[in-house]
């Protein structure tokens, strides 16, 4: 099947341009420069006229909760969330039941999802206190890297030992990506909050618990273990100011390989912490409370200039739907994680038009950097020869999040009710548009990622 993607805007690579895109089954084959188009017979041509064209977005962190949690989500749903958001390609984490920490539980997600997802998929494998044994049996061509919990979150997967840690760094075949909180610092927190505000203190306390300090020792001791055993490490959902000074600008040619990321420590940003800050808490309550804590409006706006230094090297969401039941009560009650694929790429176009960066730095951070960092195999750019995972977004198109439009099986958003100015028009997976004009095409499976 031969498809035109006609006359649109194209961002890739640190260029806006006009131009087209022929697409053969499921490869980009000419990249077309102007207005003019090659007369040729094609199945299917994509009016793009008035629309910016953009590699599908790599969300590096979700957690779409199957096997075992699927009461609030699965693999089907919240890849439909993804595909109306405009991301291609997820990497879903380990804390799931039973959790991905075993090579037979790896192989368990591979097969639901080669059911299930709707866009391309791979997932992380988990470290524990005691399978690091496990490492050289994994394959690097199929998984992304290693998760690891340096801080107690949803899961119960913390890895605390001095020793396990050690091993984890000296051994590791690929990336690490760690979630960084200090658990006793937290403890210590959480002990002093109830004590003085109650057995379930209010959400608004929630980033004085999980605390910069809990955030920033973490952080410390994980680049400390990087750096002293050589190890690549890339630091989940930074939070903090003060974590910024832990992290080396990643500086990235793109006329290097994807594989050329200059650092060994990298970092992520997630939507949520880069949108939202401490005084959103009182309009949106426990709909925002996460781990690591959204933190002050310091802490945002200086994440918000990493994305532009190199300290931020990745943008992903932490994707984390619970239902809504679960997240009532407090700070120690309320589930933690909030459902944000969906209006993850629309929310940051809104910080395109703020200033905040420009949509060739958006196209870097949220679609080149992924590709590069985890040496994803020809994604992540639009390239002839490439997988044809694409996605047109229309500016100037006013729209509000409502409850009908929602994929994501939890049911709510923190978005709801707010009103865009960006439409994701269409979203194309390997050449084949999986969503377009506000429906999911459910009969669509996605492919598994290749890396390296």
């Amino acid at each position: 099947m031969t498809t035109l993607v006609k006359g649109g805007t194209l961002v890739n690579e640190g260029r806006t341009f006009n131009g087209s895109l022929v697409i053969e089954d499921e490869r980009i084959t000419q990249i077309i420069e102007g207005n003019h188009t090659p007369e040729a017979s094609y199945d299917e041509v994509i009016d793009a006229s008035d629309c910016f064209v953009l590699p599908g977005i790599i969300d590096d962190h979700v957690h779409f909760r199957e096997p075992g949690l699927t009461e609030k989500a699965d693999i089907d749903t919240e890849s439909r969330a993804a595909a109306a958001g405009g991301i291609t390609t997820y990497f879903d984490m380990p804390n799931t039941v039973p959790q991905t920490t075993t090579l037979e539980a790896l192989e368990e997600k591979f097969a639901l999802a080669a059911q299930k997802s709707h866009v391309n998929y791979s997932f992380f494998f988990g470290a524990t206190n005691d399978n690091a044994d496990l490492f050289p049996q994994l394959d690097p061509h199929r998984i992304p890297g290693i998760k690891l919990f340096m801080g107690s979150s949803t899961g119960n997967m913390l890895v605390d030992r001095r020793e396990a840690l050690d091993r984890i760094f000296s051994t590791a075949p690929m990336i690490i990506m760690a979630h960084c909180e200090d658990t006793d610092i937290i403890n210590r927190n959480m002990a002093a909050a109830k004590a003085k505000y109650g057995d379930d203190p209010k959400v608004t306390h929630h980033p004085e618990i999980r605390s910069e300090e809990a955030c920033y020792e973490s952080t410390r001791l994980a680049v400390e273990l990087a750096t002293k055993h050589h190890a690549r490490l890339h630091i989940a959902h930074l939070t903090t100011a003060k974590e910024l000074d832990l992290i080396p600008s990643s500086h990235i040619s793109f006329l290097l390989p994807p594989s050329s990321f200059l650092e060994n420590i990298t970092s992520e940003a997630t939507v949520s912490h880069l949108y939202f800050c401490d005084r959103d808490y009182t309009a949106l309550g426990t709909r925002i409370k996460c781990n690591p804590a959204i933190k002050t409006e310091r802490d945002r706006d200086a994440l918000r200039e990493a994305l532009n230094d190199g300290r931020i090297a990745v943008i992903g969401t932490d994707h984390a739907p619970h239902l809504l039941s679960q997240k009532e009560g407090g700070c120690a009650r309320a589930a933690s994680g909030m459902p944000m694929i969906q209006f993850s790429l629309v929310t940051m176009l809104e910080l395109v038009d703020q200033g905040v960066l420009s949509l060739e730095r958006l196209v870097e951070l949220m679609c080149h950097n992924p590709a590069r960092l985890f040496e994803v195999r020809q994604r992540g750019f639009l390239r002839e020869g490439y997988q044809a995972d694409i996605v047109l977004v229309r500016p100037n198109t006013g729209w509000t999040v409502t409850h009908d439009i929602i994929q994501s099986r939890c049911g709510w958003s923190p978005m709801e009710g707010h009103m865009y100015l960006w439409r994701v028009e269409r979203t194309l997976c390997n050449g084949h548009t999986v969503y377009s004009q506000g429906r999911v095409d459910t009969s669509y499976i996605g492919q598994p990622v290749a890396f390296r």
